[in-house]
């Protein structure tokens, strides 16, 4: 509104690769959405995607528009934006933030602040490697990506929501800054308390995912704990990652249902899991989208074949509506499965289905 009273109000905003240079993480809404929602502002004449690179990414912007008043706020303020008007002749005003009367003040940063910004995760390739009966048979992999909160975290959908709800009881907003691998060590403890009635032991695998960020892979052999943990935030193989992979919503795992209800776990079926982790892993480094698809899908069909009750009534309509897709080349359950979402592997980006939900995958300090 301030703005405004300069004269007919242009805007420009910062692209999706732009705000993923600066931040290392994408936005929670989408340049496209970002756009709309600044057009519908009664104040704004014209909004655009700014095309440029950079802190001053507005260049092609301005050119085009060619205002008379550069506007920014005290945040945005920079020496280099004023020669740029210098250079062009456009007056260079500099604004205050000033909630109006009776409002907030409000930032990114305080906004998160407000809600949690807790990661996820998402099991690639390897699951149920991660508990020693079923790595007992044969060591192996499980490859994990960690996940910034930007959807709705269902519970009961595989995406390791009761470890989430652990590390909520003490950390509510976000996590400590502190090593990822002994933090993964720490949550692992917590969730698994020896006087923990039910008997189960939650995988490590769920921990070490929200924990360390990027992409890992965690080596178990027998043992609740993996022997190493290796992982990688390098950033064109994880938004090679990004552009291929996306969630479609199913339903919550159902009451009572048990996914190792008739497992059937022999050394020939962990051996296929512990191999198709291996494959998946090797076609990511090499950003091999065929041999990615092949592997992710060998890995559930392995997770299938030893606990066939992760396929639940209705789980195969899905994959059959989604399979059928052109660009969809493979798909799964994460977790346990049982329902929840299919996490699919698209050729790219534009064949994500409607609905699709996109991935950040979430990077940060080693």
């Amino acid at each position: 509104m301030q703005a405004a009273q300069y004269g007919d109000l242009y805007v420009g905003i910062g692209s999706d690769k732009t705000i993923l240079g600066y931040k290392h993480h994408k936005p929670i809404y989408s340049e496209q959405e970002r756009l709309f929602m600044v057009r519908a502002i009664r104040y704004v004449k014209e909004a655009y995607i700014n095309q440029g690179t950079g802190f001053i990414d507005f260049l092609p912007t301005l050119d085009m528009v060619k205002p008379d008043v550069l506007v920014v706020n005290e945040d945005g303020d920079s020496d280099e934006k004023r020669r740029v008007c210098e250079q062009r002749g456009i007056e260079y005003v500099v604004l205050k933030r000033v909630p109006r009367e009776g409002l907030d003040a409000r930032s990114s940063t305080e906004l998160k602040k407000s809600q949690s910004q807790l990661p996820t995760r998402l099991d690639l390739a390897g699951t149920w490697i991660d508990q020693p009966y079923v790595s007992c048979h044969a060591p192996g992999w499980a490859i994990t990506i960690s996940l910034e909160p930007t959807f709705e975290i269902r519970e009961r959908c595989g995406l390791s929501t009761s470890t989430r709800n652990t590390i909520k009881r003490i950390w509510p907003y976000q996590l400590p800054n502190i090593d990822p691998e002994t933090l993964a060590r720490l949550v692992f403890c917590l969730e698994n308390d020896p006087e923990r009635s039910d008997g189960i032991v939650s995988g490590a695998q769920d921990a070490i995912g929200i924990c360390v960020p990027g992409l890992a892979r965690h080596w178990y052999n027998g043992s609740f704990w993996p022997e190493k943990i290796e992982y990688t935030q390098d950033e064109p193989t994880l938004q090679w990652l990004e552009e291929h992979l996306c969630m479609m919503p199913m339903f919550p795992r159902r009451p009572g249902c048990s996914v190792v209800e008739g497992k059937d776990i022999t050394p020939d079926k962990v051996r296929a899991l512990a191999a198709a982790a291996d494959r998946c892993w090797t076609a990511i480094m090499q950003h091999d989208i065929d041999a990615f698809a092949q592997a992710y899908r060998a890995s559930f069909d392995a997770q299938v074949a030893m606990f066939p009750a992760m396929m639940q009534p209705g789980v195969q309509d899905y994959i059959d509506r989604y399979s059928a897709m052109p660009g969809v080349m493979a798909w799964k359950m994460p977790g346990a499965g049982g329902g929840g979402y299919l996490a699919l592997v698209c050729s790219d980006a534009q064949h994500f289905p409607d609905g699709a939900i996109p991935l950040t995958i979430r990077r940060g300090g080693m």
